[in-house]
């Protein structure tokens, strides 16, 4: 029996830990910690991010937030902070033990809405400060 990839990130308690440590990753991740410290309610905000990859790999909770273009709307997010933030999110995942496989989902998860938005970040490969490449195809995001 194939495992969904909300499984794989160990349902609501694994995402929460994981967005807890994306979110964490970002306030000291110079390139976008301002952004973060900048936000008037940092528990919302961790609460839209559990709600959006929960949703977004399978589980039965609901997307309650904006969708990405409006989220995100006259921020002018420049590509250095889109692969900080991209940056974090791989390093809180390897943190966590994910297999390639399911890193490769979760980005694609969290690429998908913001292909379909053309809302930035046009390249379709760069490597990121790990030396990681992440690059886009069909709206999925693979790292390796």
């Amino acid at each position: 029996m194939t495992t969904t990839l909300y499984e794989r990130l160990g349902g609501a308690p694994g995402i929460a830990a994981l967005v807890d440590d994306v979110i964490a990753a970002h306030l000291v991740n110079p390139v976008v910690k301002t952004r973060f410290e900048n936000i008037k309610d940092l528990q919302h905000a961790k609460r839209m991010a559990r709600e959006f990859f929960c949703a977004g790999s399978g589980g039965p909770e609901a997307y309650t937030g904006r969708d990405m273009l409006a989220a995100h709307k006259g921020m002018n997010i420049s590509e250095q902070e889109y692969l900080a933030v991209m940056d974090d999110i791989v390093g809180a995942m390897e943190k966590h033990g994910l297999d390639t496989d399911t890193r490769n989902d979760v980005l694609g998860a969290a690429m998908q809405p913001l292909q379909q938005t053309n809302h930035q970040h046009k390249t379709k490969g760069v490597n990121n400060d790990n030396g990681n490449h992440i690059s886009r195809s069909s709206g999925w995001c693979s790292v390796g």
